[in-house]
């Protein structure tokens, strides 16, 4: 049975991890904000150049292919870029990543590709401790990405992979990330980087409202030279919107899990307390009844 000395000793332990739970709950708030507001910034961006080049390709037709939207004839070599975080502390944020990304290879990726070779890229500490004991090939391992993004540092990373895939050494690019859906929700997601594929969201969300396209474009110098440009570009910013994604994801995980860690700790306080008063309660009425008994045994 614990002694009040036990009981006093754990209340202070967990008063000092209910400090340090409490200031890291501050600290992810605040990178939450910046990373939310980042999020939200980019956004509107990325939908209408996606949307944009979408219309501009299927205007052409079958007239044109960019050499980072060509489907390889044979899939041998397929890669996956895994973001998760460099540090722990946030939840189910990473485990749940892991977690999808296997079950897309398995069911998606090994089921209609048997032969396949498939290599990663982890970005994070969290996802290169994973696939080091994984027998995946590791293309390159990065960290301090999500967390503090930069985009030079980012599409420098990609360019190689876009590299890989003109040179027929990559047949399919597919990139593992969280989306931030709101401050209680992030869900993992797998998307599809290489080959390129025109988004059918816009068109999709058109003909829900019963609207036709008719836009009327006029383009300077022509629309192939225009696509030589925005591919990349939009490849490069695709790989970058997951890169905020995750970051936002990440700080709203670790903000929710820091506050859930900071009630349970005060709440372990309050039944330790509840326990050390009984149990003083508990000793003094014992000492009581000694003194009591003994000052009556004095009397017989």
């Amino acid at each position: 049975m614990a002694t009040l000395r036990d009981i006093r000793g754990r209340i202070s332990s967990i008063k000092s991890i209910q400090k340090i739970t409490q200031a890291m709950k501050m600290v992810a708030a605040s990178k939450f904000r910046r990373a939310l507001l980042a999020v939200e910034s980019s956004r509107p961006y990325f939908n209408i150049l996606d949307n944009n080049i979408s219309k501009i390709i299927k205007s052409l037709s079958d007239e044109y292919s960019h050499p980072l939207a060509i489907q390889h004839k044979e899939v041998k070599n397929i890669a996956f870029i895994i973001i998760s975080s460099d540090q722990g502390m946030c939840g189910s944020f990473n485990a749940n990543l892991l977690k999808e990304t296997s079950r897309f290879m398995n069911e998606n990726i090994k089921t209609k590709y048997p032969e396949a070779q498939i290599s990663v890229l982890p970005i994070g500490r969290k996802a290169i401790s994973f696939y080091n004991k994984q027998n995946y090939p590791i293309i390159s391992k990065h960290t301090q990405i999500a967390n503090n993004p930069d985009y030079d540092v980012v599409t420098s990373i990609l360019e190689p992979v876009k590299n890989s895939f003109l040179a027929n050494e990559i047949d399919l690019v597919f990139i593992s990330y969280v989306k931030f859906i709101h401050i209680m929700r992030q869900e993992p997601q797998v998307f599809q980087l290489l080959p390129f594929e025109p988004s059918n969201r816009l068109t999709a969300e058109k003909e829900e409202d019963g609207l036709k396209y008719n836009d009327i474009y006029i383009f300077e110098p022509d629309q192939t030279s225009i696509l030589e440009t925005l591919i990349p570009r939009t490849i490069d910013s695709k790989f970058w919107a997951s890169i905020l994604e995750s970051n936002a994801s990440e700080q709203a995980a670790r903000r929710v899990a820091m506050d859930n860690a900071t009630s349970n700790a005060g709440e372990l306080i309050k039944n330790l307390n509840l326990e050390y008063n009984k149990l003083r309660q508990a000793s003094i009425t014992s000492e009581i009844i000694e003194i009591v008994s003994g000052a009556e045994a004095l009397k017989g």
